[in-house]
């Protein structure tokens, strides 16, 4: 016989032998280190412990991901009675997989024993022998939500989906390789799923076949779905940046452009440079970067723009980035090279995200310019100029602006803040004194923990920007690098409005108008699996609509036939109305028609009302007293009636003078909101509550506190009438139209209607408790 064919003879007696053998090779009791004998318990405990210490995400071992899969194997095989039966008689699970598995394992220890190469046969399919250069793009689910789709609100990401066995998606391989190195490079990201190993992550993705390439931005997934060609790609990442990112400058625009740092509260950001269009890296940047700081383009070839480049005397060969902050006429900070590279920029925007004396206009902004204190050396003390808007206020702004350049430190942060728009801030640091009172105040802070509480102090004298008053400053400045307990004074405040937000109904437009344009996309690019979504909501909303329609139409037929309301249910009707105050004698500014059903919440209907009350609704809660019952329940009405279209509100008073101790209960969980006496105090009992108002939420278990608006002595002073003609008018009736102090009474109700406004779009701090108690 020849040699030739008595290997080949050899080989394929060797084979059975080898697929004998191989069955006994992969012995889940091994792999999870139990004994046949164990439970399903020991099993259980077993795994989930090896779990934890092989998880790809924890561990960086090479080997982790397959140690973490024959784990999970091991456990499927043992966790289930028939398999781990089937195991231990034929030393097989008896899984339909499981031929071919095994006969890959047979092959691989064979060639391995006779180092046979099979990239011979170019099947680059192997899961151990993939492309190396996709391994550190590798997501894992946990990875991708938590890390991932968070850092899509920073940069866009380029993610492909892959599998083993994919002929198309070693087509793709080397224009993939080229645009991941070239798009990583510029600040996107790069992500690859490989949906053998990660088939849930894969589901969520809505990847229903390998490849898949799609995009992810601001928590959103767009796929792609043109030729893989480079410039389609690079097309596709920039398409998913939004449009106004970067703002074309000419010589027209500059000037309103870089003044805008008032309105906008950043620094203006403008790149020269001789290509027509933005090059993608600055719109990346420009993305990144959009929350501190405004971009501009200037092409410096094109005409108009000639008295721009003049004026900043630019290199119009070299591309040139500079940052503007309050001065307009020179640039804070200037960047030249003739290759703009992310690291370059990223490295020179870091140190210019704020403006030289920042304006506080909201608790995110305040919380990166004033951090807390860490530790003794690494204390950060805050310069706040509490001011106006205005040219009254100019003179001293400016002032402090120089005097914020001139002595810039790592250690000290200058901004300014708008009493007006920030009243609670300015009101618990000048304590509402006469001395500052519609002037400048200057006070040095340091914020001591993340619920509120600083320590400050103020300067003597309101701030006029005088010598006297920088030599005042700069001398407590000295004292406050030695002697840390300058700020002698403490107190808690609130978090800062944020001032720039949109309003709730540009909010909703927006909304809806990236709804639209999702399902405009789905309708042409998507699959009918990916459509079936859509399609449900479409025909539930016109199956919800066509009902509504049809009962509407039985209900009017039926309502004109219904006899007219009897006379107790008008007299009813009248009590309630006379109950609320909400007539047209009482006010002129309540509507004509309409009223606003307040009832009182008592230990009958407490339960319905409160404690068993539908998920997603809410009770709104006065408190009032006898005394005060009849004029709080008028300002209340007048402030909740725009409301009351809300089926999900309801609205009840409480008497304080039989509940006092459910509502000291309740205040107990909100102290930094509405601080409690002790209740050894001898003024305990007199706390006066009235006016209070709160939004319970029964399912949820919290609530939502309003405290009344103080404008005078909390006990109230005898107040003249809202309306001289409404005292006439009641007089002539007979019946007096309001009592002493009643108008301060309805003053602690004050701005109850911009309260109830944030309560709808839920910026309301919530305070929870465990259980509602008893109502006695």
């Amino acid at each position: 016989m020849e040699p030739g064919r008595a290997g080949c003879l050899l080989l394929f007696l060797l084979l059975p032998a080898l697929g004998a053998a191989a069955p006994g090779e992969f012995d889940p009791y091994r792999v999870l280190g139990v004994g046949r004998s164990s439970s399903q318990a020991d099993i259980k405990k077993a795994y989930k412990r090896l779990a934890r210490e092989w998880h790809p995400d924890k561990n960086k071992d090479p080997g982790a991901e397959d140690k973490f899969i024959q784990i999970s194997k091991a456990y499927e095989i043992l966790s289930n009675e028939e398999k781990r039966a089937n195991f231990d008689r034929y030393g097989d699970a008896g899984e339909s997989q499981g031929f071919a598995q095994q006969q890959h394992r047979q092959f691989h220890r064979f060639h391995d024993g006779f180092y046979f190469d099979e990239s011979f046969f170019h099947f680059p399919f192997n899961s151990e022998r993939r492309d190396t250069s996709d391994e550190k793009y590798l997501l894992h689910f946990s990875h991708y939500i938590n890390e991932i789709v968070p850092d899509s609100f920073k940069k866009p990401y380029l993610i492909k989906i892959t599998s083993d066995w994919c002929f198309s998606c070693i087509h793709i391989e080397p224009v993939w390789k080229e645009v991941a190195q070239e798009l990583e490079a510029l600040g996107a990201g790069i992500g690859v799923v490989h949906a053998g190993y990660e088939r849930r992550l894969a589901h969520h993705l809505g990847a229903h076949s390998t490849p898949t390439l799609l995009g992810l931005i601001n928590g959103k997934i767009t796929f792609f779905h043109n030729a893989v060609v480079r410039e389609n790609l690079r097309q596709f990442v920039e398409n998913l940046l939004p449009g106004n990112l970067v703002e074309k400058i000419t010589d027209k625009n500059y000037i309103r452009f870089l003044s805008d740092w008032r309105k906008d509260n950043k620094p203006h950001v403008l790149l020269f440079d001789h290509m027509p269009v933005v090059p993608l890296l600055y719109k990346l940047t420009a993305f990144a970067y959009r929350d501190y700081l405004s971009f501009g383009y200037v092409y410096v070839g094109l005409r108009g723009t000639e008295e721009l480049s003049s004026q900043y005397n630019i290199n119009v060969y070299t591309p040139t980035m500079m940052i503007f902050k309050e001065h307009i006429d020179r640039p804070a900070d200037v960047v030249q090279a003739r290759e703009m590279k992310k690291q370059l920029i990223d490295d020179f925007l870091s140190q210019n995200k704020f403006l030289m004396v920042a304006r506080l206009t909201s608790q995110r902004l305040f919380q990166e310019l004033c951090p807390v204190k860490k530790s003794h050396r690494q204390r950060k003390h805050c310069v706040v100029l509490l001011t106006g808007e205005g040219e009254k206020f100019a003179e001293a702004y400016e002032a402090f602006l120089t005097f914020a350049v001139a002595n810039t430190k790592d250690t000290l942060k200058f901004v300014h803040i708008y009493s007006d728009r920030q009243p609670e801030f300015a009101d618990a640091l000048l304590m509402d004194e006469e001395k500052y009172r519609g002037r400048s105040a200057v006070v040095i802070l340091e914020r001591r923990n993340n619920a509120g509480k600083i320590a400050y102090k103020a300067l003597e004298e309101a701030w006029q920007g005088s010598k006297e008053d920088n030599f005042i400053l700069l001398d407590l400045l000295d004292q406050l690098r030695t002697d840390p307990g300058l700020l002698s004074s403490e107190t808690v405040v609130a978090d800062l409005n944020d001032e720039l937000a949109p309003m709730f109904l540009v909010r909703w437009f927006y909304f809806t108008l990236d709804y639209i344009s999702d399902c405009w996309d789905s309708l042409f690019h998507s699959n009918w699996r990916e459509m079936m979504p859509l399609l449900s909501l479409l025909f539930s909303a016109l199956f919800i609509l066509f009902g509504t329609v049809i009962v509407q139409a039985f209900s009017d037929s039926s309502d004109t036939r219904d006899s007219p309301p009897s006379g107790k249910e008008e007299t009813t009707a009248k009590t309630e109305k006379n109950d609320t105050s909400f007539s047209k004698e009482s006010n002129s500014r309540i509507p004509k028609k309409g009223f606003v059903e307040v009832t009182e919440l008592t230990d009958i209907n407490y339960t319905s009302n409160l404690v068993r009350l539908r998920p997603g609704h809410m009770n709104v809660v006065l408190i009032l007293s006898n005394s005060t019952k009849t004029p709080l329940l008028q300002k209340f009405a007048l402030e909740v009636y725009t409301f009351t279209g809300s089926s999900s509100l309801h609205f009840s008073f409480l008497s304080l003078d039989k509940h006092r101790e459910w509502l000291e209960y309740l205040l107990e969980f909100a102290q930094d909101a509405a601080p409690i006496p002790n209740q050894y105090d001898k003024h305990f009992l007199e706390r006066d509550y009235t006016g209070y108002v709160l939004a319970l939420n029964g399912h949820k278990k919290y609530f939502c506190l309003f405290k009344p608006h103080r404008s005078g002595d909390e006990g109230g002073t005898l107040g003249s009438c809202e309306d001289y003609d409404a005292l006439q008018h009641a007089e002539a009736r007979g019946k007096p139209s309001c009592s002493p102090g009643s108008r301060s009474i309805k003053n602690k109700l004050h701005k109850l209607s911009f309260w109830m406004e944030r309560l709808l779009e839920g910026s309301l701090q919530r305070f929870y408790i465990p259980s509602w108690p008893a109502l006695d």
